[in-house]
């Protein structure tokens, strides 16, 4: 299927691995430019370097997402480099656990602000996109934690309250076809990613994780990024303000 994306600029928090890397990845095949930002410059080097070999133009920087300054500085930089942004996704994500004061601190400043200052710096491009191509998308990778609860943590919270952010900004710029989104995965298993090293340093609490989902397994970084991509693309644009949940069917709740 031709998502429509050739010749498309987009923005990638966090894209040098798992979810983040075949988002850019995903995005590269199917023509789209892209620039990628993540905290190690070896891996921006490295990811630059094998989109570059795919035929589009790729760009990347060493940023910590947290100094809302620099971001801001890089996404102005790396739009005016692409010639424009039509497409930007917030990926980048702390996934401190617990619910002490330092955990919330650290999801809060890298997750939320993160997002709002990357679509402050990205949203004069993704106006004049929209305004110009009648489409125009940001995306935000949440998690389904954000709606579930079975202990207090800081996690779901935060990850709530960016489906809420995306969907206030959906309406409130819908009109110009700048479309605001959110995909809420489930377990997501890649080599280093979070759930490798519970499995690694906590083998039976794996086990136990992952009976609970019904496929019987995590899903790949490729199938959240499926979901992301079709959400940026310009199929679909008349789907804005929605939270796609791709979680397995670990969650039971009923999504009217």
């Amino acid at each position: 299927m031709d998502l429509k994306l050739k010749g498309k600029n987009a923005i990638i928090l966090g894209g040098t691995r798992g979810i983040g890397r075949s988002i850019a990845d995903t995005l590269a095949a199917e023509g789209a430019n892209v620039a990628l930002c993540a905290r190690h410059a070896d891996q921006v080097t490295e990811a630059v370097s094998e989109l570059e070999a795919l035929g589009i133009k790729a760009t990347g920087g060493s940023v910590d997402i947290t100094d809302g300054a620099a971001l801001k500085a890089w996404i102005k930089a790396a739009g005016e480099e692409l010639g424009g942004i039509d497409i930007l996704i917030s990926n980048a994500g702390a996934m401190a656990q617990g619910n002490d004061p330092d955990a919330w601190k650290k999801n809060f400043e890298l997750d939320v602000l993160g997002a709002v200052n990357a679509f402050d710096a990205a949203s004069p491009f993704l106006t004049k996109a929209a305004k110009a191509n009648g489409d125009a998308a940001f995306v935000i990778i949440t998690s389904i934690s954000a709606a579930i609860a079975d202990s207090a943590g800081s996690y779901g919270p935060v990850k709530a309250s960016l489906i809420h952010m995306a969907k206030g900004l959906a309406r409130q710029h819908a009109g110009i076809g700048l479309r605001v989104n959110t995909v809420s995965p489930g377990m997501v298993y890649f080599e280093g990613g979070i759930w490798h090293m519970v499995e690694t340093n906590q083998p039976e609490f794996f086990k136990q994780a992952n009976s609970r989902n019904p496929m019987g397994r995590c899903a790949t970084p490729q199938e959240i990024a499926n979901a992301a991509v079709f959400l940026a693309s310009p199929l679909s644009s008349y789907t804005t303000g929605a939270n796609l949940i791709v979680d397995g069917a670990v969650s039971n709740r009923v999504n009217f």
